[in-house]
């Protein structure tokens, strides 16, 4: 394992690296299937717009974005962040990008989705930690109910995406339902 930050049972977490530009990393963020639910995908990304994003990822303190690792193969295959986190009011807001299309279905974003919610509620003390997603999101919505999150509420036509405007899920999970 190159550089592990947080280490599950068949992937682990680790910095965004400028290595991870080699990869397919720019790809996904261009790809309409990866990004069909996601708010990337409105512009093309480019290697140096990337290089400045994980450059910028390494300072700042309001937010956590990970690269997820295929443990066996080192191969970088989406990303994690615990963003907008907000000591004050204890809270944070989760999000994940499964890039690599080879690897979905197989439960490696739940166990990612874990292993940052552990994180956060443990070692960063926050009391509740939320994710939002599109309406037609089946995958997430799942994702996120699977993990013990609560859905609370629909912001209604909330966003364009393909120029049609769609509803938005809220989730949450509070520390005390987590552990």
């Amino acid at each position: 394992m190159k550089n592990p930050f947080i280490t599950g049972t068949r992937i682990y977490l680790r910095l965004l690296s400028l290595d991870d530009l080699n990869g397919d990393y720019v790809n996904w963020l261009n790809d309409p299937t990866v990004c069909k639910y996601n708010g990337h995908y409105l512009f093309p990304y480019s290697k140096k717009e990337l290089s400045d994003y994980i450059e910028n990822s390494w300072s700042t303190k309001d937010r956590i974005i990970l690269a997820i690792v295929h443990q066996t193969t080192e191969k970088h295959i989406g990303n994690i962040c615990l963003q907008n986190i907000n000591f004050f009011h204890s809270n944070a807001d989760l999000t994940i990008v499964l890039g690599d299309k080879d690897e979905w279905g197989k439960g490696y974003g739940k166990e990612a989705w874990l292993l940052m919610l552990k994180h956060g509620f443990g070692a960063l003390n926050l009391h509740r930690i939320s994710c939002a997603t599109t309406a037609d999101n089946l995958a997430m919505q799942k994702l996120a109910k699977s993990v013990g999150m609560q859905e609370e509420g629909i912001k209604k036509e909330a966003i364009v995406k393909n120029g049609k405007f769609i509803d938005i899920i809220e989730f949450g999970i509070l520390r005390n339902s987590f552990y």
